[in-house]
């Protein structure tokens, strides 16, 4: 079983427009809503891959309500903790001329100190069940980076390995902890390093500076570009084939879902590359966030191509 943290979870609300405009009346042609926040997406996708899933997080009012029930009918054991507060929609605008995607993300309720020590302890409780734990997205106000921190010590001393894929000074405080993987964009590691990052040969150096550092797995995403991973196992500069993308939204959520589903199979680091990969790919060829099809990820696996560099 793969166990997710969404501490930020929201409604996923999706409206696709003909040509968004700024300070204008904007028709929606159509709209779709779904359980989101980065956790969740990645519960989503490792369960359509297969696995058992639960996920945890915070939740709040009748919006919590909807997202709890969207993730129990994908079979998802449901593990949230309950908090005064209504939780948040972010909002995904679609331009179909400009082909041009406008988000709106809420911040989200505030939590107390009583409701973090809940979820710690909801979340320490499920660890001996699981193979991986995965943390995604920002946390609520009110937590901080404690919140995390604590919980990849938690599954240390239970030797789960974590995932965690989150931002900024949160991330930052949370490399402390030493996380089994990461997973920095272009624009986090420069955030991280304080580099410019211009070159893929720059940011692969990036990659085996933090897996010096403790990193067990650092995986650089390049979005359509592919990714650059440093492990145990060596360097690889990872290439993956032109789709037609439709919406790219989830695509990092869904490499998080690949890399838990690896580990949890026990596949090796270049089997793991690939499933990731694949299924990252397959995410942004369908409209909905956080979702796959199989016979596009298994069209896609060959066609990853993963060059050791050392």
């Amino acid at each position: 079983m793969i166990l997710t943290v969404t501490a930020n979870a929201a409604i996923d609300k999706r409206y696709v427009v003909e040509r968004f405009g700024v300070g204008n009346v904007n028709r929606v042609k159509s709209c779709a809503a779904n359980a989101g926040g980065k956790g969740i997406n990645v519960a989503r996708v490792a369960s359509i891959a297969g696995e058992k899933m639960t996920a945890t997080g915070f939740l709040g009012g009748h919006s919590g309500k909807f997202i709890s029930e969207r993730v129990e009918a994908r079979g998802i054991r449901s593990e949230f903790v309950w908090c005064e507060g209504e939780s948040r929609t972010c909002i995904n605008i679609w331009d179909e001329v400009n082909h041009q995607q406008t988000e709106f993300l809420e911040p989200g309720f505030s939590v107390t100190e009583e409701d973090c020590s809940r979820l710690l302890k909801k979340f320490t409780s499920i660890l001996p069940e699981c193979r991986v734990v995965t943390i995604s997205g920002s946390t609520p106000q009110g937590a901080g980076a404690a919140l995390y921190k604590s919980m990849i010590r938690a599954a240390r001393e239970e030797k789960k390995p974590v995932l965690l894929d989150t931002s900024g000074k949160l991330l930052e405080e949370c490399l402390l902890e030493r996380p089994t993987m990461i997973k920095p964009n272009i624009d986090e590691i420069r955030a991280l390093t304080g580099r410019p990052m211009n070159s893929r040969e720059a940011l692969l150096r990036a990659a085996r500076d933090l897996h010096d550092d403790g990193i067990e797995i650092v995986v650089i995403s390049l979005g359509g570009e592919g990714s650059l991973v440093s492990c145990q196992e060596g360097v690889y500069d990872v290439k993956v084939p032109k789709i037609e993308a439709v919406n790219t939204v989830g695509c990092g959520d869904s490499m998080i879902a690949g890399f838990a589903v690896g580990m949890s199979r026990g596949l090796s680091m270049e089997e793991t590359i690939r499933l990731a990969s694949a299924i990252s790919a397959a995410n942004a060829m369908r409209l909905e966030t956080g979702f796959f099809v199989k016979e596009d990820m298994e069209e896609l696996l060959p066609k990853i191509n993963i060059k050791k560099i050392r």
